[in-house]
């Protein structure tokens, strides 16, 4: 039937398309290092039109070309990191070398000296 919705959790309505792969931060923690695995994905809205993605943050010294994303077929941008674990790490997205972008599912926001926030993911 078209338009038929499910009850997911807590009763919630939801769709077929709702029920797609999630967007924005995985994390799997690794049994044999003290390092979780971290999968940024920035979705194709947030940069429609990039030909460029970078991830800048603790992790890389913010590095402005230390870790490109990769392009994905569906217009999502994606890269993974192994970070170490007990720790948060501010970082912000760069589309196309001048447009910085905040991750729209960060774990948290924070200040930053700019006047803009950084997101933050806690590992």
């Amino acid at each position: 039937m078209a338009g038929k919705t499910k009850r997911g959790k807590a009763g919630k309505a939801t769709t077929k398309k709702s029920l797609q792969k999630p967007k924005g931060l995985k994390k799997q923690y690794l049994k044999t290092k003290p390092l979780c695995r971290v999968t940024f994905r920035l979705p194709r809205e947030a940069a429609p039109d990039a030909r460029s993605v970078v991830i800048v943050g603790d992790f890389n010294n913010w590095d402005r070309k230390a870790t490109p994303l990769k392009h994905l077929k569906n217009g999502d941008w994606t890269v993974t990191i192994n970070l170490e674990r007990g720790r948060q790490y501010q970082y912000r997205y760069l589309i196309d070398d001048h447009i910085w972008e905040n991750d729209w599912f960060a774990d948290q926001y924070v200040p930053s000296p700019f006047g803009s926030d950084n997101s933050v993911v806690s590992v």
